[in-house]
């Protein structure tokens, strides 16, 4: 009997179409043609484990499960999650430095101790979990506050990883020493040396599953929006529509972060260019 294996899965040019169609429509995912050796061999798996002998089988199985949850992990398959605590460091640099000083000092002035972050493709949970340490940090000894990390993805199994909030070495490396030992908690498992986060930032971070095509259930105003290496999965019409909902959510003076090879050239907005993918609501 012939052993199916990735490099003998054959996908064709139509039926890359439709399922660059399918996704797109579902999640605005631009799959263009220069991603089919890419689909091919990420889907390839998913057929192996059902025992798929071709797409078009796989993609029927995929259409007919009224649950979802085959669909679901075919979204899984193709998009990348990899990440780090204080991943793009120049992000949270310019939180630390210049952006909560002034922002806390504002809501202090006005009474206001709320604060409402978002963290748009959340992945694993090293982003908001960074951004909850970099809160923490800015408002401790300065009274009672109010903070909410809301944080989502569309992978319904990367979110699972990310309530979890267990981490290995690597990932939480970039951690100063001091949070690390006010944030994570050290143990072992399976013989390997892990970190898991404190009841505070389990205390500060909504996890919650959003398509970010669907109804936003997120009431603003937003003090900022963190959402990076993202928007390279759309294309620009759907980027356009993206940023400009962003918009509505921020308050005065927020702040959008997206990722380090995004940038809102070629999109029309109304943001003020702060500096290389950090851009504020005046």
């Amino acid at each position: 009997m012939e052993t199916l294996t990735a490099q003998s899965i054959v996908l064709s040019e139509s039926d890359f179409r439709k399922i660059s169609n399918m996704v797109y429509e579902h999640c605005g995912i631009n799959l263009h043609a220069g991603k089919k050796e890419l689909v091919r061999a990420r889907l390839a798996k998913r057929l192996r484990l059902g025992n798929f002998k071709t797409f078009p089988e796989y993609m029927n199985h995929v259409l007919k499960d009224k649950t979802g949850q085959e669909f679901s992990l075919l979204i899984d398959s193709l998009s990348t999650n990899l990440t780090s605590f204080f991943r793009e460091k120049q992000h949270f640099e310019f939180l630390q430095s210049r952006f909560l000083p002034t922002l806390l000092e504002q809501k202090r002035q006005s009474s206001n101790f709320r604060i409402r972050i978002w963290s748009a493709g959340c992945s694993s949970g090293e982003e908001p979990y960074s951004i909850a340490i970099a809160l923490l940090e800015a408002t401790q000894g300065k009274g009672r506050w109010d903070i909410k990390v809301l944080a989502t993805d569309i992978s319904a199994s990367i979110l699972e990883l990310a309530k979890a909030g267990i981490y290995g070495i690597e990932r939480v490396e970039p951690v100063p020493s001091l949070q690390k030992q006010k944030y994570l908690v050290p143990h072992r498992r399976n013989g390997h040396k892990m970190f898991e986060v404190s009841n505070r930032l389990r205390d500060t971070v909504i996890f919650s599953y959003l398509n970010l095509m669907n109804d936003w259930p997120i009431k603003g105003p937003l003090d900022f929006i963190f959402c990076r290496n993202v928007m390279i999965y759309f294309d620009k019409a759907t980027q356009s529509t993206l940023v400009n909902r962003f918009w509505d959510l921020l308050d005065s003076g927020g702040i959008l972060f997206t990722g380090h090879s995004e940038s809102l050239t070629g999109i029309e907005h109304k943001f003020k260019y702060v500096q290389p993918t950090i851009y504020m609501k005046p």
